[in-house]
């Protein structure tokens, strides 16, 4: 079998679900549409007014969403370029990430979690973006010298261009698209955008991932004294658009997690209820009142028989709880039962609710059962006083969506950012406008698991690089982050450029090393100080892996008929000139759909290099001269990694000869290896 040198073809991928769905629309390997309309019945549209969001190109936007990428994933493994390379889990990508998400998509496909975007504002100013729908690697090498064919400058997106927002529209529309797909269903987005697009954003945002995939829209208090650049309102807020890829799955993660809110952050800093402890662990006393003297309770005398009744509990005994129907209706009074006397007389206390406006019995919040529930889970509060409070063992606080400065205590400024910046590369203004750390921080809190991919496809200078690793190493986590940004250049004026830095993909890997660290002096230094007994902290992930993106790294046969014996001699090593063995080796991994993290190490062999793929998953050799072997080697480390399945990768040209290639599959066939997994390229 040859391997599919594109990447995923999402369009197939579509037709396949429909035909899943549906399999009778389908007709000599076309969909029957007639035949769907008929299936869906009243729930198809057929006037031609009827609500649309469209501009000019959307439909090319849409092709080239589901257009695959020739493309490949160079990687960089030295220490110039990457960090930690053999031992972390984090990715740094630089290129146009229209074409990254797309060689993602095998590989990464349904695994991210969270993605957080602050893309192109559409200012006027910073939009690189003009794809080129017939040939995208080749607008990423013209974007990357930020000219276009005819050597003119194509940094901006002027207004007086007449295509304002709908060159935008074409940009942000097929990566959002492609994005969708590498959320895993209980995956979530956050986009970050001001009022140039954020109408047309959250339009797009509900047609791609669906009206009812919304969210939230959170409003952020980033330039508190306000923006200077409206002569009418001077402006000091952004917006951060929330989807769900299916707000179901989310609902249904956070049960599983015993997650009592989707939306929680940090500690409400107005909330002064005191914390208090039990031996099931902290809680805090809830403002709803279960029993006891309240003006909120319902009158016993008007309510469900089954609801009168009293609690009597004892505290030595936290395993047990009473409830009494001890309501008198002729007397309209509590009543102490025999039962009740008995209860006393061991030690228990009781607890009758009252109306606190006439002091007449009332009925406690909860039914019996409920309050049976709560109490084995330990979700009550026994007060001396008399009364039962619920407790709330959440210590954190839901977020409104309007995130200003100083209600949770965070710094989310812009202007303090740039600052943070300045301080940790010593450089004045080496990068404006980047996001807030603890704003990035409180967006990943957001979902309740601490062991997820963070996507960023438009990174900047790295924070949401710059939080996962901090926000790591203050709750001991295990997330993942991967980063892609366009290598932009920085202009020469600029403070970045005087300092050293050629393009904006510099700065943000530069920041990375030196964020990384400075947490892991400060875990260091902490750790230094610890006290006997006490466990020292983790140093988080702070390495990253670097690719950049190109052409494939094999070429395709294009004989030179003129000198075709010396097109025949070159087709023998069809590797693009100047490409390792390491560079395919990560083309394979990307084109088979493996992440590339996965650990990989080497084996020889007859001089022959075996490339070991997560322990054993994937195995690829690619050298001249192949012989049996190799074949038996690889059996050998099949047998000493014992993975779930395997495949095999190597050159079609690559076996001493046509008989020996046939004796390796057969030699690997009896091993057990199925007959699909031998593959050549």
């Amino acid at each position: 079998m040859k391997i599919n040198g594109y990447s995923a073809d999402m369009l197939q991928q579509n037709i396949a679900d429909l035909r899943q769905l549906f399999p009778e629309i389908c007709c000599e390997d076309k969909i029957d549409f007639d035949k769907l309309k008929q299936i869906l019945g009243e729930y198809v549209d057929d006037n031609k007014e009827r609500y649309n969001f469209t501009w000019n190109g959307k439909g090319q936007a849409i092709k080239l969403s589901q257009t695959p990428s020739m493309g490949t994933l160079r990687p960089y493994p030295g220490e110039e370029e990457s960090k930690d390379w053999n031992a972390t889990e984090n990715l740094y990508i630089e290129g146009d990430n229209l074409e990254v998400l797309k060689l993602l998509q095998k590989s990464y496909y349904g695994k991210v979690k969270m993605i957080y975007i602050d893309p192109p504002y559409n200012t006027g100013k910073d939009f690189i973006y003009p794809d080129d729908y017939s040939d995208s690697i080749e607008n990423y090498k013209q974007i990357t010298g930020q000219h276009d064919e005819n050597g003119n400058q194509c940094t901006t997106n002027a207004e007086t261009s007449g295509r304002y927002h709908t060159s935008w529209l074409n940009m942000i529309y097929p990566r959002l698209r492609i994005s969708k797909t590498l959320l895993d269903n209980d995956g979530i987005i956050f986009l970050s955008i001001d009022d140039n697009e954020h109408s047309n954003l959250k339009i797009i945002c509900d047609e791609i991932f669906g009206s009812s995939n919304y969210v939230s829209s959170l409003v952020i208090e980033n330039n508190p004294k306000g923006r200077k650049n409206n002569a009418f309102v001077s402006e000091s807020i952004e917006y951060c658009l929330i989807y769900a890829k299916n707000k179901r799955y989310i609902y249904d993660s956070l049960s599983k997690s015993n997650a009592k809110k989707f939306f929680v952050g940090m500690t409400n800093t107005e909330d002064t209820r005191k914390t208090l402890r039990d031996c099931y662990g902290e809680f805090r006393q809830s403002k709803r009142q279960v029993s006891g003297v309240g003006k909120s309770n319902a009158l016993a005398k008007d309510s469900n028989p089954d609801r009168r009744f009293t609690i009597y509990y004892k505290n030595e005994d936290m395993e047990k709880v009473e409830f009494i129907n001890e309501y008198n209706v002729s007397q309209d009074k509590w009543v102490l039962s025999e039962k009740g006397k008995s209860l006393l007389q061991d030690g228990y206390t009781r607890y009758c609710c009252m109306n606190s406006i006439d002091m007449k019995p009332a009925i406690p919040l909860y039914s019996k059962d409920t309050l049976q529930t709560m109490f084995e889970n330990h979700s009550l509060y026994f007060k001396d006083d008399g009364t039962i409070y619920e407790k709330d063992r959440d210590n954190t606080q839901q977020i409104t969506s309007l995130i200003a400065n100083k209600k949770y205590g965070l710094d989310i400024m812009t202007e303090s950012a740039t600052i943070k910046m300045e301080k940790l590369f010593g450089v004045k203004d080496i990068f404006t406008n980047s996001k807030a750390i603890d704003f990035i921080k409180t967006v990943i809190k957001l979902y309740p698991a601490d062991n997820i991919i963070v996507l960023d496809f438009f990174s900047g200078s790295a924070t949401t690089a710059h939080a996962v690793m901090q926000l790591n190493a203050e709750d001991g986590g295990n997330r993942r982050f991967i980063m892609v940004q366009l290598p932009e250049p920085c202009a020469e004026k600029t403070e970045a450029y005087k300092a050293g830095y050629q393009n904006i993909c510099e700065i943000g890997k530069e920041r990375i090393r030196r964020a990384g660290e400075k947490i892991k002096q400060e875990i260091e230094a902490e750790n230094a100080q610890l006290k006997t007994g006490e466990d020292p902290k983790k140093v988080p992930d702070i390495g990253f892996k670097v690719f950049k993106l190109d052409s494939s790294n094999l070429k395709k046969w294009q004989p030179d008929y003129d000198d075709f014996n010396q097109s025949l001699l070159d087709s023998i090593d069809n590797y693009v000139d100047g490409r390792t063995e390491l560079d395919v080796v990560y083309e394979i991994m990307l084109k088979m759909g493996l992440e590339l993290t996965y650990p990989l190490a080497t084996c020889t062999v007859k001089d022959k290099n075996i490339y070991v793929i997560a322990y054993g998953a994937l195995m690829i050799c690619l050298d001249h001269e192949i012989t049996t072997d190799v074949a038996h080697e690889m059996i050998r480390l099949h047998e000493e990694y014992q993975p779930e399945i395997w495949q095999v990768v190597f050159k079609d040209n690559g076996f001493a000869s046509d008989s020996v290639k046939t004796n390796i599959k057969e030699i690997l066939k009896v091993a057990g290896l199925d007959e699909d997994a031998f593959t050549t390229i």
